[in-house]
């Protein structure tokens, strides 16, 4: 027969380790709570609560791949491109097979002119089938060529992006920034008045559009598609900026 002093220290040890793991359950659940919200912060706009409640999740989280490549998105939104890069690896060792984080590591590359590692992540991702937005990485390779002046190669990429999708805005500007920077301005007239007249409302193809009018030397047009700009983006962004630019060096 069992004494009643080691009966009691079994029960209590049993109820000390169900604490445990329902503390333990209960620090997860909070933090997946916490991750979620850092998402939503990340989503609009607000990077410095977002980092705050990632980083607090990540105590509870530490090897969750998921909260791993939002850090990364966080980092990458705020140009911090050594930890975004640091965290969609880590994403990866964690869980070799996530796409999204291997096109968002990509992404990083391209905004480090790490031109060839860009293009080796996309390639991987272009590849695999089941990439629910594949006109993306197709972009990105795009992107990733043109910027090493392989523009045959980029508007390949381009074309295959928008063949998937053909009202993918950044594909749509990749071709128009390889006629105007191989000079084809009658091409780039053409296909961006195409573009514009189904998207009125794409800032960025006004933009191609006032380049490509002042590279023709017609400054009074290229003056309107620039004021077009400047209608339709906020006055902190960036093509407002170089919107006011060029308007001052036309005047």
């Amino acid at each position: 027969m069992k004494h009643p002093c080691y009966l009691l220290l079994c029960v209590l040890l049993l109820i000390s380790c169900a604490s445990k793991t329902l503390n333990s359950a209960h620090q997860r659940e909070i933090a997946f709570a916490t991750q979620r919200l850092g998402e939503e912060y990340y989503n609009a706009g607000n990077y410095t609560a977002a980092l705050k409640n990632l980083l607090d999740a990540q105590k509870a989280l530490p090897n969750d791949p998921y909260l791993h490549d939002s850090l990364g998105l966080v980092y990458l939104a705020r140009q911090r491109y050594d930890l975004a890069e640091h965290h969609f690896k880590t994403a990866l060792t964690l869980k070799p097979d996530y796409i999204l984080a291997k096109n968002n590591l990509g992404a990083t590359y391209l905004r480090q002119e790490k031109w060839a590692l860009a293009i080796q992540c996309f390639e991987d991702i272009s590849g695999n089938l089941l990439y629910a937005t594949p006109e993306v990485p197709l972009s990105n390779l795009g992107w990733a060529y043109f910027h090493q002046n392989m523009f045959k190669k980029a508007k390949q990429y381009f074309i295959e992006s928008l063949d998937i999708r053909p009202d993918f805005l950044i594909a749509l500007h990749g071709l128009a920034s390889i006629y105007i920077e191989t000079g084809d301005y009658a091409q780039s007239l053409d296909f961006l008045r195409h573009e514009l007249a189904k998207n009125p409302g794409a800032a960025i193809l006004h933009s191609d559009l006032a380049k490509t009018y002042t590279a023709l030397k017609d400054f009074d047009n290229a003056k309107k598609s620039w004021n077009v700009v400047l209608k339709l983006v906020p006055n902190t962004s960036f093509l407002a900026k170089e919107a006011q630019k060029n308007l001052f060096e036309l005047d």
